[in-house]
């Protein structure tokens, strides 16, 4: 028997808001159109939490109970809940602090982590580290994000890409190499200026100006973005297989971020994967930001057999970009 402790995702959990925003929604809104949207970006509807006084942590609590359920365990059974996103329902307490006590997780500590579209993935290696290290034995990693609260709906650049959602996974140990097995995971600040949110922070505290200015919403240069983009998520993808002597033959799924329908391809393309081997659902959900790679494996679940190689990668605002590797355990 291997001894040695590898993080098993056991179960998944996922969620939607009802609400849909289609192509043809954002045409009365905006000087943009159906065909346009879908050639550059792939999408063709989002969800959007439209119901007021609900939040990202009101997206995170059902994913995570339908997890629970799946799995048939109490929310008193989790140790550590870390919930990835750039949209907390506020700066304190966190999401994750929020979310637990919605579900009545009492015993479990938790934090929010926030490295934008990668947040899911980084936030995944790390909670993989504390079941590696033998003190854990439950912990959920959730990416969630209520994109709708942050973007201008009179910039047509960025409102035809995003929309809101929530998927989750519970990590467990495993002593039979099944699992997180590699990440290389990586942050580039100088991208900071290409992909952010100018105001809210301790930099610029929200004031009428940084409201009148349109500051605390999602700011992107497309073009930078996706030149960066395309080839960050790409190679990095391209280094995993290759650091563990892996070609694209061996791998079951690619779960990619969905941002973008030209940078997966791109990633598929340098990875030596045929479009059948690609997770795809970014023309239902748009671009949910933490949320793409746990709502993909949600979807996909009944199509993941035991033993599968799947490769998660992102790329995201800051910038960070990232690819882990995982061996599915159910």
């Amino acid at each position: 028997m291997n001894q040695k402790i590898t993080a098993a995702i056991t179960a998944v959990g996922g969620y939607v808001p009802e609400d849909k925003l289609t192509n043809a929604d954002l045409e009365k809104i905006v000087d943009t159109n159906d065909e346009w949207i879908r050639t550059r970006t792939g999408i063709e509807e989002r969800r959007i939490l439209k119901t007021p006084g609900l939040a990202t942590s009101d997206m995170v609590v059902p994913a995570v109970r339908e997890l629970l359920n799946k799995r048939g365990i109490d929310a008193k059974e989790i140790d550590c809940l870390i919930v990835a996103t750039v949209t907390p329902d506020m700066f304190f307490p966190s999401t994750a602090n929020l979310a637990c006590h919605k579900l009545g997780a009492t015993n479990a500590w938790g934090f929010d982590l926030l490295a934008a579209c990668s947040g899911f993935l980084f936030a995944l290696t790390t909670g993989a580290s504390l079941i590696e290290s033998g003190r854990y034995k439950k912990v959920i990693v959730a990416g969630a994000d209520k994109m709708s609260s942050i973007i201008d709906y009179s910039d047509r650049n960025t409102c035809v890409l995003f929309g809101d959602g929530a998927g989750a996974v519970l990590l467990e140990p495993n002593h039979d190499g099944y699992g997180i097995l590699d990440s290389i995971l990586r942050t580039d600040g100088s991208g900071g200026q290409y992909l952010n949110m100018k105001a809210g922070g301790s930099l610029k505290p929200a004031s009428i100006e940084t409201v009148t200015n349109k500051e605390h919403f999602a700011y992107q240069e497309g073009q930078s973005v996706f030149k960066f983009a395309v080839k960050g998520m790409a190679d990095v993808s391209a280094e995993l297989l290759e650091r563990n002597h892996l070609t694209g033959d061996d791998i079951a799924w690619l779960v990619p971020h969905q941002a973008n329908k030209r940078i997966i391809d791109a990633t598929a393309s340098r990875m030596g994967l045929s479009a059948d081997k690609v997770m795809l659902n970014i023309q239902r959900y748009g671009n949910t930001t933490a949320a793409t790679i746990p709502l993909c494996l949600w979807e996909w679940r009944k199509q993941l057999n035991k033993g599968d190689k799947i490769v998660l990668a992102a790329f995201g605002g800051g910038f960070t970009w990232g690819a882990t590797l995982v061996r599915w355990e159910y």
